[in-house]
């Protein structure tokens, strides 16, 4: 098993880890340094346990931060989920009724009152009317 020196607030330690698992530890042991420079940097020199505990405290305070985060994030998320599941669902929908308006063909019609249909019948019988006296055919034409 190796041994890793790591050194946290101007300390060393010897600390032993699974082969492989040696850069995790350094990486760790940055970021616990990071906050014991904090620590020693506010409160000046202390003992290596209480120096420890702080920076200790000052990162699970950081992670908990993170996780109220990453929480608040997974909420969101889980709510444009159904935001985009319903709206999927109503794209779905509308996607059905214009294939069944597209399958049932035109419209069979809109039903024409009688007397409007009969009084377009007239309009169109007198704009004929008025058409022949202004262009009368060719065969009723006087020649001179």
């Amino acid at each position: 098993m190796p041994e890793v020196e790591i050194e946290i607030g101007t300390r060393i330690f010897s600390v032993a880890c699974q082969e492989g698992e040696e850069p995790f530890l350094r990486s760790a042991a940055k970021m616990l340094d990071t906050e014991a420079a904090v620590v020693l940097g506010q409160i000046g020199r202390m003992p290596p346990e209480r120096m420890l505990l702080m920076a200790g405290l000052m990162l699970a305070d950081k992670t908990a931060a993170l996780e109220d985060d990453l929480r608040e994030l997974q909420d969101k998320i889980a709510t444009q989920d159904r935001a985009l599941h319903t709206a999927e669902e109503r794209l779905a929908d509308r996607g059905r009724k214009i294939a069944e308006l597209q399958d049932a063909g035109p419209a069979g019609g809109v039903p024409v009152p009688e007397d409007l249909s009969e009084g377009l019948a007239a309009l169109a019988a007198k704009a004929e009317a008025m058409a022949e006296m202004l262009d009368p055919p060719s065969g009723s034409a006087s020649g001179g």
